[in-house]
């Protein structure tokens, strides 16, 4: 079983920035997948970013290529979605997922382990 925690959420004017960050806690977190997906209300839950355990590859949706970024830090077991240029449409909840496996995986059903969401709201 793995523990996912997110923190780093919040409110923040459009345009502006947060870090969202994933504290795991699997033994050897470079054998898993990890994901950020977000929910808007009424929405379904999609897959914003994702990284390979060895962190040499990564995907991200669309909307938030260039502006969103994911990377992670093995040793401290703890995954980071690093967010610019904040738009109000990006209001949502934003959850931290993980899956023991290498490959790059991007849907939903990938995905074993879930954190509770952290909240994110950009005002315009």
């Amino acid at each position: 079983q793995v523990q996912l925690v997110e923190s780093g959420g919040g409110l923040v004017q459009a345009g502006g920035s947060l870090r969202l960050s994933c504290a795991a806690s699997a033994r050897t977190l470079s054998s898993y997948r990890m994901g950020w997906f977000r929910q808007a209300p009424g929405k379904e839950r999609d897959l914003v970013a994702a990284i390979r355990g060895s962190g040499d590859s990564t995907y991200y949706a669309d909307s938030v290529k260039g502006r969103f970024t994911i990377s992670r830090d093995n040793a401290k077991n703890t995954v980071y979605l690093q967010m610019n240029s904040l738009k109000p449409e990006d209001t949502a909840v934003y959850y931290c997922a993980a899956d023991p496996s290498n490959l790059l995986v991007v849907v939903r059903g990938g995905y074993k382990y879930w954190g509770q969401g952290t909240q994110v709201t950009v005002s315009s």
